[in-house]
């Protein structure tokens, strides 16, 4: 299988994409270190992984703590020995803490929350999980990007700010651990059917509106689904990704290919 026997720490990955690829992963025979805040879903991830017949622990891990990050990546070579894959997938947008989200109305809390969670922290974790990679003689490196990496979204100045600097840094991650036999590359989706997209349009004045200009977009008229961005990612984080690096993926429902609206 292509994940058989590699070490991969996904952050948030008790719900959404992150939780879609930790049970993709352990279905393509890789050892899973699920790692939340919400210790409960992290926990049910793990345990769905294992009774599944896999192989998963959960970490709780903050990924705004550099101890903390440090602590998972170390978590994952204490329990399975080494360190193959890192998905950085844990991502806020500005309505999980408010609804003032307009550039000129968002607050500065707000917009050093985003930042520290959706761009620092990808950092964060790179340089926590490269060591532990540079030992097992290379490994991937998978980030969340979106498609707000190319566009600008309402109501989304952090989000598309901190999405957009995913797409730069992938390639200096890409340029600067070529070396060591580590890829990096992202992956950009359109709406998905997560909590965060339904939390991004149950935020608006006009739900419905905002739901319906999200997947009218979209050349495949429905909101994408976790399952298909986490197959996206496996092939990103696997041997058969073995010339790729510093790439972006978009996974849109072909929405970028036009990006006019049938709403």
């Amino acid at each position: 299988m292509q994940l058989q026997d590699k070490v991969c720490v996904v952050t948030g990955s008790g719900s959404g994409i992150g939780r879609a690829t930790v049970l993709e992963m352990a279905r393509r025979g890789a050892k899973v270190v699920v790692s939340d805040v919400n210790d409960e879903a992290g926990a049910k991830t793990a345990t769905d992984v294992e009774a599944a017949g896999g192989q998963a622990i959960y970490v709780r891990a903050d990924v705004c703590s550099r101890d903390a990050i440090e602590a998972l990546m170390q978590a994952a070579v204490d329990r399975f020995g080494r360190l193959d894959v890192l998905h950085n997938n844990a991502g806020v947008h500005e309505t999980d803490f408010t609804q003032e989200t307009a550039v000129d109305t968002l607050s500065e809390a707000v917009w050093d929350r985003v930042m520290d969670i959706n761009l620092k922290a990808v950092w964060r974790c790179a340089c926590a999980a490269v060591p532990h990679m540079r030992k097992a003689g290379g490994g991937a490196i998978v980030n969340a990007g979106s498609t707000a990496s190319f566009l600008g979204y309402p109501m989304s100045p952090a989000y598309t700010a901190t999405k957009s600097a995913i797409l730069g840094l992938t390639r200096c991650m890409a340029v600067d651990f070529a070396k060591d036999g580590i890829r990096a590359n992202c992956y950009c989706p359109a709406a998905i059917d997560t909590p965060m997209v339904s939390k991004y349009w149950e935020a608006a004045d006009d739900p419905e509106l905002i739901k319906s200009m999200l997947v009218g977009s979209h050349l495949i008229p429905r909101l994408g689904r976790p399952e298909e961005v986490a197959k996206l990612v496996c092939f990103l984080a696997s041997d058969d990704a073995s010339f790729i690096t510093g790439a972006s993926y978009l996974i849109d429902g072909g929405s970028l290919a036009w990006r006019g609206s049938s709403a």
